[in-house]
């Protein structure tokens, strides 16, 4: 169960813009948004950022929310994985290569490029920081340097998120909880502490 209570959406019409614009671009609204609706400006201001980042641009959409979904999974948090891989598979990203985003290093499925990047997502979502020079001029082979900042900026972007959703126990809403129940369960991805009723004292 949540450690902080999510605000009813009804007792918030003053934010409903910004509550359809985020559900819009996710397909739900995140009980992490309700949270942060707390602080309006956080959510406000996390809502902007978020979406100016997730936008696609120089970089396809379904390779950010694989890059979201495999530096969330190297942090630990759970309720961020099942997030991106839900929304990567709503923006056409291939089931099969979604099962098997963990073995990108060795599944034909994936592109150097989109390997460059993965590597990098991984690496970057370790605590110490275990990304390389040699990552980074990989990556650097395969994007230029405006598509690298994008890549890092859903790096750092999801660094933000990682770190809320796990300290909050953020409870998962339903539709990306079954998702996530019925493919990412078996590779072994585990709600935990965001079900509803999960103790939250220790670990």
């Amino acid at each position: 169960m949540p450690r902080v209570e999510p605000l009813p959406r009804e007792s918030l019409p003053q934010y409903e813009d910004t509550f359809r614009a985020v559900e819009s671009a996710l397909g739900v609204l995140p009980n992490s948004t309700l949270t942060m609706a707390r602080r309006p400006a956080v959510m406000e201001a996390f809502a902007r950022l978020n979406a100016v980042v997730m936008a696609e641009g120089g970089v396809d959409g379904v390779l950010k929310q694989l890059v979201a979904a495999v530096v969330s999974g190297a942090a630990g948090c759970a309720y961020c994985q099942a997030h991106t891989s839900h929304v990567a598979e709503q923006r056409g990203a291939d089931a099969e290569k979604l099962a098997a985003v963990w073995e990108f290093e060795t599944n034909p499925l994936f592109t150097a490029a989109e390997r460059a990047a993965l590597r990098v997502a991984r690496g970057a979502g370790l605590t110490p920081n275990a990304v390389t020079d040699e990552d980074m001029a990989e990556l650097q082979r395969h994007f230029d340097d405006e598509q690298v900042v994008e890549i890092v900026a859903v790096i750092a972007n999801f660094g933000f998120l990682n770190r809320w959703n796990d300290t909050m126990a953020t409870e998962l809403e339903r539709s990306p909880m079954r998702w996530a129940t019925d493919n990412l369960q078996r590779h072994g991805w585990d709600a935990g502490k965001h079900t509803a009723g999960e103790p939250t004292s220790g670990r």
